[in-house]
């Protein structure tokens, strides 16, 4: 049983804006707790054998300067590694180029924060679906995660198919984008234009 309420209210949620040689960009950060040690939390990131176990396969060079693939999503190259405390990658779906930058934290022995920013470019794709598009995928990734550190075991590929067409899995995912849509407002974007672009998201993510 999942319990969504606590998911949703554990994590802090922030869009910034920056400009890079690239251009303008929006960072979207997700901050969230793991009941486990640094170590645990960084080899549960970036073994190749345990990512498949909450989140896709990975192929591919997992170290400084590598190339990655997850099976079905994204690629890209792995820009800095410093272990057991950051990593920063590129982040290559189809034509779109965007970069992220996971950083772990220890609170106490037992709980380690982690903080995810996905730094994405000003384009067609964000007016028309702004932090969501990416905020509510990691939402449910980091719940995968979440899933396999406190089981110790791999996250069950049909249990999450079943769970994605649930009635709970979208109360999650409305849940999501409309803390992604508050994160929105309070980085600058207008009411009308955050709730509209949520909207987008919300009918992508639950429809069809």
């Amino acid at each position: 049983m999942i319990d969504i309420d606590h998911h949703i209210n554990a994590r802090s949620r922030q869009v910034g804006r920056r400009v890079l040689e690239a251009g303008e960009v929006r960072s979207v950060t997700i901050t969230t707790a793991y009941a486990t040690d640094v170590d645990d939390l960084w080899d549960a990131c970036t073994n190749p054998e345990r990512i498949p176990r909450w989140f896709r396969p990975v192929s591919g060079d997992l170290r400084e300067g590598g190339r990655y693939q997850l099976e079905g999503n994204a690629g890209g190259t792995i820009e800095r590694c410093d272990p057991p405390h950051s990593f920063t990658a590129t982040w290559e779906f189809g034509e779109q180029l965007s970069w992220i930058e996971v950083r772990i934290t220890a609170r106490s022995d037992d709980e380690t924060e982690l903080e995810l920013e996905h730094i994405v470019p000003v384009d067609a794709h964000w007016d028309q679906f702004g932090p969501g598009a990416v905020g509510i995928g990691w939402d449910l990734g980091l719940l995968g995660l979440h899933l396999h550190i406190t089981s110790g075991q791999p996250v069950d590929p049909a249990e999450i198919m079943a769970w994605s067409a649930s009635e709970d899995a979208k109360r999650f995912t409305l849940a999501s984008s409309e803390r992604w849509r508050e994160a929105n407002v309070t980085g600058g974007a207008s009411e009308a234009d955050a709730r509209a672009q949520a909207d987008r998201t919300t009918a992508a993510y639950t429809e069809g």
